[in-house]
């Protein structure tokens, strides 16, 4: 919600809202027990599922050096090659000979990832259903996932699975290495103990890192592993020796490595306040690359430091000034939910304008004026982000999401609205007051925006007792699902 380019830098801190679009991984054996003769086999199987994409996959895990052969999935790959390693890294020869009889079993691995993570505006449109949540919740749970039409990397490249910008290969990275460490035994999911979440956090930290090519800010892992919360990066060099596994270091010393290094970024816990929700919305009007976005932010800082540096800081102190107004909402929530309440659903029917008038006495006010601060924190925000889009020659708030912004913001009952992360055509968010979002939601449809049926959601990882699709119980399968 806030931190967009700066939270790429240590110590910008940015506000992170995870919500209920969740990325699910099954784990099992393949083979019920091992074949007496495999004692000594070198290799294991992996296979891959992927039900969305009607894809089925078998690879090679050497059991030696923990690679696996010739995989097509980087993110994918990393996650199981660390998750294996981290266990033979954290076990003594005793579990040892017990975690090599169980890999021997081979590793059979389901991945599912909600609706909400892939964009179905083409079959809604194609279907003549109108752009609204109550069409997409007419949707299949797991449907199958299109592909952008005529969108290619490369002459062999299967076209880019249309996404809505949810982070989900952060949140499919951290769903297949939380699975596999709760059922290779490293951690323990079912206790929710931090230490454990903490070992997930730097495998699929390090794993996701790896896969991209490049260290990014991982507010999208660490949202995916804790929920939401305030987040300031850590240094790169934490996952160095992984940047340098290359050098023929084992695999099970590198991520011993990478376990032992001093891991620094800071998370302090973070919710809207009680009675906003949450609204994110697909605008239609194509994708935007974040990582050549940021390269642009880059060249800029470097052309024009002393610019760069002042505009830089006024966004630090809107994005600082926004969470300390919600901060204070909560506080004001929790001392007075009365008063608290009656303003809330009081200014949910009136525009900004209108707000000050709902409040008599002083403990009203004080809730009024929180809300109007958090507003103009956020008219900042969007103003500074404009400005660097604009020095930066890139379209961070284009024109189109501006107007939007805009309209959405002189509605009843909205609090903020903005273009979340590094901006762009992607998506759009919005936080409402009280029973107030159904209208924005029927204004955004009019103005082609298919408002999701995403919301905010303040927790992580967790563990499941049934596969996703059935809702049975399935005491054999270990099931995580993520942000």
């Amino acid at each position: 919600m806030t931190g967009g380019y700066l939270i790429l830098e240590r110590p910008n801190a940015g506000i992170v809202l995870s919500t209920n679009a969740r990325f699910y991984a099954i784990v099992k054996p393949i083979h019920d027990e091992v074949k007496p003769d495999s004692w000594a086999w070198a290799w294991t199987n992996v296979k891959l599922t992927s039900p969305q994409m009607s894809r089925e996959t078998m690879y090679k895990l050497s059991l030696k050096h923990l690679m696996l052969h010739d995989s097509r999935n980087p993110f994918v790959e990393y996650a199981v090659q660390y998750a294996v390693a981290a266990a033979y890294a954290n076990f003594d020869e005793n579990k040892k000979d017990s975690l090599h009889k169980l890999l021997l079993k081979g590793l059979d691995i389901t991945i599912l990832g909600c609706n909400d993570f892939y964009s179905y505006r083409n079959q809604i449109e194609a279907l003549g259903l109108p752009l609204t949540p109550e069409s997409l919740a007419t949707l299949q749970p797991f449907a199958s996932i299109t592909f952008n039409a005529g969108e290619t990397n490369g002459e062999n490249c299967k076209p880019e699975v249309a996404k809505t910008g949810l982070g989900s290969s952060a949140a499919m990275t951290t769903a297949v290495v939380a699975a596999l460490l709760n059922y290779l035994g490293v951690v323990s999911l079912s206790s929710s103990k931090d230490t454990d979440l903490d070992v997930v956090h730097v495998i699929a930290q390090t794993a996701h890192c790896i896969a991209q090519g490049k260290v990014g800010s991982g507010f999208d892992v660490s949202s995916a592993v804790y929920g939401s919360q305030r987040y300031v990066r850590f240094s790169p060099q934490v996952i160095s020796s992984a940047q340098d596994a290359a050098g023929g270091k084992p695999l099970e010393e590198v991520i011993g490595d990478v376990l032992k290094s001093n891991w620094d970024h800071e998370r302090t816990k973070f919710s809207l306040p009680p009675l906003m929700t949450l609204l994110l919305g697909e605008p239609g009007s194509g994708g935007s690359s974040t990582p050549s976005m940021v390269g642009a932010v880059k060249k800029w800082q470097k052309s024009e430091p002393q610019k760069s540096l002042e505009t830089w800081t006024k966004l630090s102190e809107a994005n600082s000034a926004l969470e300390t107004q919600l901060n204070l909402l909560s506080k004001l929530a929790e001392e007075n939910w009365e008063a608290y309440k009656g303003v809330i659903n009081s200014c949910s029917m009136y525009r900004s304008e209108e707000w000050l008038k709902q409040g008599n006495e002083p403990s009203h006010i004080e809730v009024v004026r929180a809300l109007l601060g958090a507003r103009d924190a956020m008219l900042g925000i969007r103003s500074y982000m404009r400005t660097m889009g604009e020095a930066a020659g890139i379209p961070i708030e284009p024109e189109s999401q501006t107007q939007l912004l805009d309209a959405t913001m002189n509605m009843e009952g909205v609090l903020l609205a903005g273009v979340p992360g590094a901006g762009g055509f992607d998506a759009v968010f919005a936080v409402t007051l009280g029973d107030s979002s159904s209208k924005l939601i029927k204004v955004w449809s009019s103005h082609n925006v298919l408002a999701m049926l995403v919301r905010e959601d303040p927790h992580g990882v967790s563990l499941e007792s049934s596969d996703p699709r059935t809702k049975e119980i399935t005491s054999a399968i270990s099931s995580v699902q993520i942000m």
